[in-house]
């Protein structure tokens, strides 16, 4: 029953995930960067603290009491995790739902598998399984071999993407308004996936806060809200800095209180954004207190983002106008990133 109710929790996650950016394309006259910062406080500033005194009464001592390098490090890994998240808004912009989510979830899922192992080879710690563990064992060796399913599914998805690029002429694009832009967008894309793992790392840094939470009588289920807080401080950090660098360097600061464009429409839309995309976060931690801050939690909800922002895809016919070859390949490379989630998933059962 709990491992039901974890998969539910992440599917939740996974669907406010897959599905934040979709308000940002009712913001209309607004850069980029401007309704990005917006959401982003509601993301990283406002959302996290409200839900943490929701749930954590006190919450604040917590953090007040925790051990400064256990603070740092959670903000560190935020502050990582934070270029991942502000990356990831480009990669969707260039590449689109489908594509975009699939590339950097792919990268998100690997990474997130694989460089804690990697590292506790490097620095062995007690109950902590390290890569040599995993090629010794028949659960580790099916994790990697998931791991590589999922690099190949990226690369799948990759070739979809360059003949996607080919099917679509300049002058359609131009008269859709597509951004769509292959090389600029897997670039992106892969840098997002790779520092977006670095969220998992943050939880598992400030553990120790949430057992504190617990010890003070919180509700296991909302244990990781409290970390959450400091981690998106870390997110916040990152994205305000190139934000604002933005808004200077292409003058949109008149965005914010611009009464040609609809202000309360945007600032509304944003606000949904925003809090959509702190609820995977909640829903996560929820999940993660039913199945543990394993690989099986991340993946699996990695893959309920990737089902979702493909259903959107096709709500809004990003592919459209492409060739059938072309849907046969990102159909293939998205099973093949949905086959190594079940690999990987599977074999963290059994290790």
């Amino acid at each position: 029953m709990q491992a039901i109710l974890g998969a539910i929790y992440h599917l939740i996650g996974g669907f406010a995930s897959g599905s934040f950016y979709m308000p940002y394309k009712k913001v209309h006259g607004w850069q980029w960067e401007s309704f990005w910062l917006t959401g982003g406080l509601f993301s990283w500033l406002i959302v996290p603290p409200v839900a943490a005194w929701l749930t954590l009464p006190g919450f604040h001592n917590i953090i007040g009491g925790t051990a400064p390098a256990v603070l740092g490090a959670v903000f560190l890994m935020g502050l990582l995790w934070g270029v991942g998240g502000l990356t990831y808004g480009l990669g969707v912009r260039y590449l689109g739902m489908s594509l975009g989510n699939s590339v950097i979830l792919g990268f998100c899922s690997a990474f997130g598998a694989l460089i804690p192992p990697v590292y506790y080879n490097l620095y062995p710690s007690d109950g902590k399984t390290s890569l040599t563990d995993m090629f010794a064992t028949p659960g580790g060796r099916m994790v990697l071999l998931g791991v590589l399913v999922c690099l190949i599914g990226i690369a799948i998805c990759g070739r979809a993407g360059i003949l996607k690029e080919r099917d679509l002429q300049k002058e359609e694009k131009k008269n859709n308004g597509n951004e769509f832009s292959l090389l600029k967008g897997l670039i992106i894309a892969s840098v997002s996936g790779i520092l977006s793992a670095f969220f998992n790392y943050g939880i598992e840094a400030g553990k120790s806060m949430a057992e504190e939470a617990v010890k003070a009588g919180a509700n296991p289920l909302f244990q990781n809200n409290v970390i959450f807080v400091v981690i998106l401080w870390g997110g916040l950090t990152t994205n305000f800095a190139w934000c604002i660098f933005l808004n200077i360097r292409n003058r949109s600061f008149k965005d914010y209180s611009n009464k040609a464009t609809p202000l309360f429409r945007n600032y509304i839309f944003c606000a949904m954004a925003g809090t959509l995309w702190f609820l995977q976060f909640f829903f996560y931690g929820m999940g993660e207190s039913k199945l543990g801050n394993g690989a099986s939690s991340w993946i699996l909800h990695m893959a309920f983002i990737i089902l979702t922002a493909n259903v959107w895809g096709i709500v809004l016919k990003e592919w459209k106008g492409t060739s059938p070859k072309t849907i046969r390949t990102i159909t293939i490379g998205i099973l093949s990133i949905m086959l190594s989630v079940i690999l990987v998933g599977y074999g963290n059962s059994i290790m």
